[in-house]
Protein backbone atom coordinates (compact mmCIF):
# COMPACT_ATOMS: atom_id res chain seq x y z
CA UNK A 1 0.00 0.00 0.00
CA UNK A 2 1.54 2.72 -1.35
CA UNK A 3 -1.14 5.56 0.77
CA UNK A 4 -0.63 7.71 3.72
CA UNK A 5 -3.19 8.71 6.01
CA UNK A 6 -3.33 11.15 9.16
CA UNK A 7 -5.89 11.66 11.79
CA UNK A 8 -7.50 13.95 13.38
CA UNK A 9 -9.73 14.43 16.19
CA UNK A 10 -11.39 11.45 18.23
CA UNK A 11 -14.16 9.44 18.55
CA UNK A 12 -16.76 7.46 16.35
CA UNK A 13 -17.98 7.97 13.61
CA UNK A 14 -14.64 7.48 11.95
CA UNK A 15 -14.84 9.26 7.88
CA UNK A 16 -12.53 8.50 5.26
CA UNK A 17 -11.43 11.82 3.56
CA UNK A 18 -10.08 10.63 -0.29
CA UNK A 19 -8.35 13.59 -2.34
CA UNK A 20 -8.47 14.39 -6.03
CA UNK A 21 -5.97 14.15 -8.43
CA UNK A 22 -3.01 17.18 -7.36
CA UNK A 23 -4.68 17.77 -4.11
CA UNK A 24 -2.38 20.14 -2.20
CA UNK A 25 -2.09 18.88 1.61
CA UNK A 26 -4.50 22.37 2.19
CA UNK A 27 -6.83 21.25 -0.17
CA UNK A 28 -7.13 17.74 0.86
CA UNK A 29 -7.87 18.50 4.35
CA UNK A 30 -11.08 20.70 3.28
CA UNK A 31 -13.52 18.31 2.88
CA UNK A 32 -12.70 17.23 6.40
CA UNK A 33 -13.36 20.47 8.27
CA UNK A 34 -16.32 20.21 10.82
CA UNK A 35 -16.99 16.46 10.62
CA UNK A 36 -17.49 14.91 14.09
CA UNK A 37 -15.52 12.07 15.13
CA UNK A 38 -12.67 11.23 13.78
CA UNK A 39 -11.52 12.13 10.23
CA UNK A 40 -8.99 10.10 8.25
CA UNK A 41 -7.42 12.06 5.57
CA UNK A 42 -5.75 9.80 3.04
CA UNK A 43 -2.63 11.09 1.39
CA UNK A 44 -2.94 9.31 -1.95
CA UNK A 45 0.79 7.92 -3.97
CA UNK A 46 2.56 10.47 -5.60
CA UNK A 47 1.45 13.26 -2.96
CA UNK A 48 2.23 14.98 0.12
CA UNK A 49 4.69 12.89 1.55
CA UNK A 50 3.72 9.55 0.23
CA UNK A 51 5.85 8.25 -2.06
CA UNK A 52 5.53 8.19 -5.61
CA UNK A 53 3.26 5.94 -7.33
CA UNK A 54 5.07 2.49 -9.05
CA UNK A 55 4.28 1.61 -12.66
CA UNK A 56 0.91 1.17 -14.14
CA UNK A 57 -0.71 2.49 -10.60
CA UNK A 58 -3.31 4.53 -12.26
CA UNK A 59 -6.07 3.04 -12.25
CA UNK A 60 -9.08 3.20 -10.16
CA UNK A 61 -8.65 -0.59 -8.51
CA UNK A 62 -5.60 0.19 -7.91
CA UNK A 63 -6.20 3.57 -6.55
CA UNK A 64 -9.78 1.64 -4.66
CA UNK A 65 -7.71 -1.18 -3.10
CA UNK A 66 -5.51 1.52 -1.25
CA UNK A 67 -8.30 3.06 -0.02
CA UNK A 68 -9.85 0.34 1.16
CA UNK A 69 -7.16 -1.08 2.90
CA UNK A 70 -7.02 2.42 5.00
CA UNK A 71 -10.50 1.85 5.62
CA UNK A 72 -10.32 -1.40 7.23
CA UNK A 73 -7.27 -0.09 8.92
CA UNK A 74 -8.93 2.64 10.43
CA UNK A 75 -12.32 1.31 10.80
CA UNK A 76 -13.96 3.89 8.82
CA UNK A 77 -17.86 3.29 8.46
CA UNK A 78 -18.34 6.81 5.87
CA UNK A 79 -16.21 8.10 3.65
CA UNK A 80 -16.07 11.41 1.30
CA UNK A 81 -14.02 11.65 -1.70
CA UNK A 82 -12.93 14.30 -4.23
CA UNK A 83 -13.16 13.64 -8.11
CA UNK A 84 -10.41 10.78 -7.67
CA UNK A 85 -11.26 10.01 -4.43
CA UNK A 86 -15.04 10.13 -5.47
CA UNK A 87 -14.44 7.54 -8.39
CA UNK A 88 -11.71 5.22 -6.06
CA UNK A 89 -14.97 5.10 -3.50
CA UNK A 90 -17.88 4.55 -5.93
CA UNK A 91 -15.40 1.63 -7.18
CA UNK A 92 -15.44 0.55 -3.62
CA UNK A 93 -19.36 0.63 -3.08
CA UNK A 94 -19.96 -1.56 -6.47
CA UNK A 95 -17.33 -4.23 -5.53
CA UNK A 96 -18.16 -3.91 -1.52
CA UNK A 97 -21.83 -2.72 -1.46
CA UNK A 98 -22.02 -3.09 2.08
CA UNK A 99 -18.75 -1.65 3.18
CA UNK A 100 -19.77 2.16 4.09
CA UNK A 101 -22.61 3.42 6.00
CA UNK A 102 -22.54 6.91 4.19
CA UNK A 103 -20.35 7.95 1.62
CA UNK A 104 -20.41 11.87 0.25
CA UNK A 105 -18.64 11.72 -3.82
CA UNK A 106 -17.68 15.72 -4.43
CA UNK A 107 -16.92 16.25 -8.11
CA UNK A 108 -17.19 12.54 -10.02
CA UNK A 109 -15.10 13.14 -12.93
CA UNK A 110 -16.57 9.67 -14.76
CA UNK A 111 -18.35 6.93 -14.05
CA UNK A 112 -19.06 3.97 -16.89
CA UNK A 113 -17.20 6.19 -19.64
CA UNK A 114 -13.84 7.61 -19.82
CA UNK A 115 -13.42 11.28 -19.64
CA UNK A 116 -14.94 13.56 -22.13
CA UNK A 117 -13.03 15.12 -24.94
CA UNK A 118 -12.82 18.61 -23.10
CA UNK A 119 -11.66 17.33 -19.84
CA UNK A 120 -9.07 15.12 -22.05
CA UNK A 121 -7.73 17.65 -23.43
CA UNK A 122 -7.09 19.49 -20.66
CA UNK A 123 -5.35 16.27 -18.89
CA UNK A 124 -2.91 16.44 -21.82
CA UNK A 125 -2.03 20.53 -21.76
CA UNK A 126 -1.57 19.88 -17.87
CA UNK A 127 0.93 16.71 -18.50
CA UNK A 128 2.51 18.42 -21.39
CA UNK A 129 3.43 21.57 -19.15
CA UNK A 130 4.79 18.83 -16.90
CA UNK A 131 7.03 18.12 -19.35
CA UNK A 132 7.86 21.79 -20.00
CA UNK A 133 8.61 22.28 -16.04
CA UNK A 134 7.15 24.34 -13.16
CA UNK A 135 6.40 27.77 -14.90
CA UNK A 136 4.13 26.62 -17.72
CA UNK A 137 2.38 24.72 -15.21
CA UNK A 138 2.18 27.31 -12.87
CA UNK A 139 0.48 29.73 -15.90
CA UNK A 140 -1.89 26.86 -16.31
CA UNK A 141 -3.21 26.56 -13.01
CA UNK A 142 -3.63 30.20 -12.75
CA UNK A 143 -5.63 30.62 -15.58
CA UNK A 144 -8.38 28.05 -13.80
CA UNK A 145 -8.81 30.17 -10.87
CA UNK A 146 -11.89 32.56 -11.28
CA UNK A 147 -11.54 36.17 -11.16
CA UNK A 148 -11.31 37.94 -7.94
CA UNK A 149 -10.98 34.80 -5.95
CA UNK A 150 -7.78 35.07 -2.93
CA UNK A 151 -6.03 32.03 -3.17
CA UNK A 152 -2.93 32.73 -1.29
CA UNK A 153 -0.03 30.26 -2.25
CA UNK A 154 -2.27 27.60 -3.87
CA UNK A 155 -0.82 28.32 -7.55
CA UNK A 156 2.41 27.43 -6.45
CA UNK A 157 1.38 24.50 -4.25
CA UNK A 158 -0.96 23.00 -6.76
CA UNK A 159 1.80 23.25 -9.70
CA UNK A 160 4.39 21.52 -7.32
CA UNK A 161 1.58 18.43 -6.55
CA UNK A 162 0.86 18.00 -10.21
CA UNK A 163 4.70 17.99 -11.09
CA UNK A 164 5.01 14.20 -9.43
CA UNK A 165 1.90 13.09 -11.67
CA UNK A 166 2.62 12.78 -15.26
CA UNK A 167 1.50 9.19 -15.33
CA UNK A 168 -1.71 9.78 -14.22
CA UNK A 169 -2.16 13.10 -16.14
CA UNK A 170 -1.77 10.54 -19.63
CA UNK A 171 -3.30 7.49 -17.90
CA UNK A 172 -6.05 8.67 -15.85
CA UNK A 173 -8.59 10.28 -18.70
CA UNK A 174 -9.24 6.71 -20.30
CA UNK A 175 -9.96 4.65 -17.12
CA UNK A 176 -13.27 4.57 -16.13
CA UNK A 177 -14.28 3.52 -11.96
CA UNK A 178 -16.96 1.24 -12.37
CA UNK A 179 -17.44 -0.79 -15.61
CA UNK A 180 -20.93 -2.03 -15.04
CA UNK A 181 -22.85 0.74 -13.17
CA UNK A 182 -25.81 -1.65 -12.44
CA UNK A 183 -23.77 -2.96 -9.57
CA UNK A 184 -24.38 0.04 -7.67
CA UNK A 185 -27.75 -0.46 -7.13
CA UNK A 186 -26.74 -2.99 -4.68
CA UNK A 187 -25.57 -0.64 -2.69
CA UNK A 188 -27.84 0.53 0.09
CA UNK A 189 -25.74 3.47 1.82
CA UNK A 190 -27.32 6.95 2.55
CA UNK A 191 -25.48 8.74 -0.69
CA UNK A 192 -24.36 12.71 -0.83
CA UNK A 193 -23.65 13.60 -4.48
CA UNK A 194 -22.55 17.01 -5.84
CA UNK A 195 -21.71 18.21 -8.68
CA UNK A 196 -20.96 21.82 -10.61
CA UNK A 197 -22.83 23.41 -13.14
CA UNK A 198 -19.41 24.41 -14.85
CA UNK A 199 -16.44 22.49 -14.18
CA UNK A 200 -15.02 21.35 -17.09
CA UNK A 201 -13.05 18.55 -15.59
CA UNK A 202 -16.53 17.29 -13.56
CA UNK A 203 -19.43 18.04 -15.81
CA UNK A 204 -22.66 18.10 -14.03
CA UNK A 205 -24.17 15.17 -16.17
CA UNK A 206 -21.67 12.72 -14.36
CA UNK A 207 -22.84 14.25 -11.01
CA UNK A 208 -26.03 13.06 -12.41
CA UNK A 209 -25.73 9.37 -13.35
CA UNK A 210 -23.78 9.29 -10.25
CA UNK A 211 -26.27 9.60 -8.33
CA UNK A 212 -29.23 7.93 -10.44
CA UNK A 213 -26.80 4.90 -10.28
CA UNK A 214 -27.38 4.61 -6.30
CA UNK A 215 -31.11 3.73 -4.47
CA UNK A 216 -30.57 5.92 -2.04
CA UNK A 217 -28.81 9.52 -3.31
CA UNK A 218 -29.24 12.74 -2.82
CA UNK A 219 -27.74 15.47 -5.36
CA UNK A 220 -26.82 19.01 -5.42
CA UNK A 221 -25.49 21.32 -8.22
CA UNK A 222 -23.24 24.06 -7.30
CA UNK A 223 -23.37 27.04 -9.95
CA UNK A 224 -19.16 27.16 -10.12
CA UNK A 225 -16.54 26.64 -12.19
CA UNK A 226 -14.44 25.42 -9.41
CA UNK A 227 -16.50 24.79 -5.93
CA UNK A 228 -13.64 23.91 -3.94
CA UNK A 229 -12.45 27.20 -4.56
CA UNK A 230 -15.60 29.00 -4.26
CA UNK A 231 -17.83 27.63 -2.21
CA UNK A 232 -16.23 26.06 0.32
CA UNK A 233 -18.41 26.87 2.67
CA UNK A 234 -21.01 25.66 1.10
CA UNK A 235 -19.53 22.22 0.73
CA UNK A 236 -18.87 21.99 4.26
CA UNK A 237 -22.29 22.68 5.48
CA UNK A 238 -23.69 20.11 3.13
CA UNK A 239 -20.86 17.64 3.95
CA UNK A 240 -21.85 18.62 8.00
CA UNK A 241 -24.94 17.91 7.83
CA UNK A 242 -24.71 14.93 6.08
CA UNK A 243 -23.00 13.19 8.07
CA UNK A 244 -23.63 14.68 11.44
Amino acid sequence: MGARWAAHGRGSPVTLVVHGLGATEGEARIPASGLPGTRVVITLPGHGSAPDAPPSYWNYASVAADVLAVADEVEATRAVGVSLGAGALTRIAADHPGRFERLALLLPAALDRPREVAATWAFERLAAAVADGPEALREIVAADIPAGIEVGDYVDRRAEALLRLEDALRELPEQVPVPDPAALAAVRSEVLVIGATDDPLHPAEVAKAVAAAFVRARLEILSSTAPMVTHRRELRRLLADFLR
